[in-house]
């Protein structure tokens, strides 16, 4: 147990460091040619060589309609042990992650802040606190089983601390789609997408509409898995996902929800790709960071 919590805190002091300082790896070039990100073929060969015939649920392999259907079940199914799977896998630093990311997109006391693919409500509960009592968040997810422990972990908060309820700004949850968001152009200061853009059926147009959403001079936050280019820390990344993972989502009874995973992972696009995506999608900065610990995190941040 002391390595454990030694281990623990020296991952967190790490990723500390890199959130107070990040350092982009790749970053907007200034022309607007870019090489296109992963095409669906090669996407698609290469998650079906590392997930060949397993027992996969949410249809990793390819960007439709009806895999978008399949990976709203998925996450709907999983929704009862998310937080507790998030907590246990990561040791915790899930949530480090997410308070980076929402500081690096400046969100401030009486900002309008939406938080796509909201899940459990974690950030978009985090950008609560940071806009105040005079901001608004909206968190939206397509899944309505996660906007329902989403709505009751802001209520369990804000019942076990009238002061800390006070300095949170409200929070709408809806459901929607993040390819069609339900709002008018230039609606928000800042946003975040945290473990959500890998899992739409359209990467592209889910960027345009939230660059179409967002104010001018608002910025983005992409956080996600990354899709590294070492071929070392692939090589890690796949042994945790295989090894660790699936054996601990399997004692929850969700196995196969969680082998979707590094297939999803390998179809995703990489840094610099995703640098490319944003530019394309007609944000005027992008910067794609690696988190520590490790780099098996990533998150990109644009401005509008």
């Amino acid at each position: 147990p002391r390595a454990t919590i030694a281990s623990r805190a020296a991952a967190r002091a790490s990723l500390s460091r890199a959130s107070r300082a990040p350092r982009g790896r790749f970053s907007s070039p200034p022309t607007d040619k870019h090489r296109p990100f992963s095409t669906p073929h090669r996407a698609s060969r290469r998650a079906r060589a590392i997930a060949n015939d397993e027992d996969v649920a949410g249809n990793p392999f390819e960007q439709s309609s009806s895999a978008a259907g399949e990976r709203r079940a998925l996450f709907n199914d999983i929704a009862p042990v998310y937080d507790r799977l998030n907590d246990g896998l990561s040791l915790g630093l899930h949530r480090a992650w997410k308070r980076a990311a929402v500081k690096w997109i400046d969100c401030s006391p009486g900002m309008e802040a939406l938080d796509v693919c909201c899940g459990s409500g974690d950030v978009a509960i985090k950008m609560s606190t940071f806009v105040g009592a005079t901001g608004r968040v909206t968190g939206l997810d397509f899944a309505a089983n996660q906007l329902k422990y989403a709505a009751e972990k802001e209520r369990d908060l804000r019942a076990a601390s009238a002061d800390a309820s006070a300095r949170m700004g409200k929070i709408t949850w809806i459901e929607g789609d993040a390819l069609n968001l339900p709002f008018d152009d230039e609606s928000f200061d800042c946003a975040t997408i945290a473990y959500g853009l890998r899992n739409v059926s359209d990467i592209p147009r889910a960027m345009g509409e939230l660059r179409r959403v967002l104010r001018r001079g608002a910025k983005l936050a992409v956080l996600d898995f990354n899709n590294p280019e070492d071929p070392t820390t692939a090589a890690v990344q796949g042994f945790m996902l295989d090894n660790v993972v699936v054996p601990i989502a399997d004692l929850n009874g969700v196995a196969a929800e969680y082998r979707y995973l590094r297939p999803s992972i390998e179809r995703f696009p990489r840094g610099r790709e995703q640098v490319n995506l944003a530019r394309d999608a007609g944000f005027r900065e992008a910067k794609f960071y690696e988190l520590a610990p490790g780099g098996l995190m990533g998150c990109l941040v644009c401005t509008k």
